[in-house]
Order: C-alpha cells, then sequence, then structure tokens
C-alpha cells in the first residue's frame, strides 16, 4: 500500500509540474517553408493565387487522389472556400477560405481541420521578388490551447510537415519554371 500510496504521488507531481510548466510555454504554433523560383514574380503569382491554383500543386493529392473536393464562392476572391474529406488520415476533413489578398505579394486563407482531429490555423503564402526570380514562403500560424501547448516542446513540426511542404514547393517550383 505504501508503494502505492508513493507512485500516486509522484504522478500527481509530474502532472502540477507539467500543468505548471505549460503556463510557461508559447501557445502559438508556426512553420513554413521557403524557395527560390526562377520565375517572375507575376507568373508565380498566377499558380498561388486561388484555391484552384493551389489545389494543382497540393502535396496531400498525392495521398488521396480520390478525395471528396468541393469548391464555393468566386475561386481567387475572399471568400471563396475549397472543402475536402478523405478517409486518409494525413488528409482527414476540412476546409480553406481566401480571407486575404494583396496582389502579388501574399494570399492568406483561414484554415479548418474537423478530421481527424479539430483545429483552426492561419494559412499563408508569400511572394518576394527577387531579381527575376521569386522568394516564396508558404507557411502557417496557429495556437494550441493551455494546457496541450506543452507538447509544443516535444513537437517536431519539421519531421511533421517538411516532406509534405517540401514536395508541394517542388512541385510549385516546377509549374512554374516549365
Amino acid at each position: 500500500m505504501k508503494i502505492l500510496k508513493k507512485v500516486i504521488i509522484a504522478l500527481i507531481g509530474i502532472i502540477i509540474i507539467a500543468l505548471v510548466a505549460a503556463i510557461f510555454v508559447s501557445k502559438e504554433v508556426v512553420y513554413e517553408k521557403t524557395i527560390r523560383i526562377n520565375a517572375p514574380i507575376d507568373v508565380v503569382w498566377e499558380h498561388v493565387n486561388s484555391l484552384s491554383d493551389l489545389d494543382a500543386w497540393s502535396p496531400w493529392n498525392e495521398y488521396d487522389p480520390n478525395m471528396k473536393k468541393e469548391l464555393t464562392g468566386t475561386d481567387g476572391a475572399i471568400g471563396a472556400k475549397a472543402s475536402w474529406d478523405s478517409d486518409v488520415e494525413e488528409v482527414g476533413k476540412g476546409s480553406q477560405t481566401i480571407a486575404k489578398i494583396e496582389v502579388p505579394n501574399l494570399l492568406e486563407t483561414d484554415l479548418k481541420f474537423y478530421e481527424p482531429y479539430e483545429s483552426e490555423a492561419k494559412g499563408y503564402i508569400k511572394l518576394k521578388k527577387d531579381s527575376n526570380a521569386t522568394e516564396v514562403t508558404w507557411g502557417f500560424e496557429s495556437e494550441m490551447s493551455y494546457p496541450f501547448n506543452l507538447m509544443n516542446l516535444f513537437t517536431d513540426m519539421e519531421s511533421l510537415m517538411g516532406k509534405d511542404w517540401n514536395k508541394g514547393l517542388e512541385k510549385l517550383k516546377n509549374l512554374c519554371e516549365n
């Protein structure tokens, strides 16, 4: 009985330490990747300025070519919404709505994920002219609620997302340069 009591006290202590530590851990989650594309900014913009254009180089299409997709609103305009539904866990179910456009430098979207877990994020694609090339930054910002933000200490976003984001940016580069 003494051992069980000590184990329970130790577990409670660990939980309390974790909850206190979570107070000091950032709730913000930010991930982005940048690539240099050897094409003028206007050419690159034509491949990122609408939801159907984004879909053309989306790395997640390879996970489930048969996912259900729906586009509502005027594609390329604020309020346009792309929804997807897939039984493949890497794809899940969600939507992306255009929230802000600054031609030819920024496309910002509101992302909502429903499955395999619920969350929201702000997605963005930023373009920056670099001589006769374009620097493209693809990223997202989200927030994890307390106490789940403690997972930020142990989550390696690069290992979770890097492969897919690199693949998507390489597809975009190929579309723009050829």
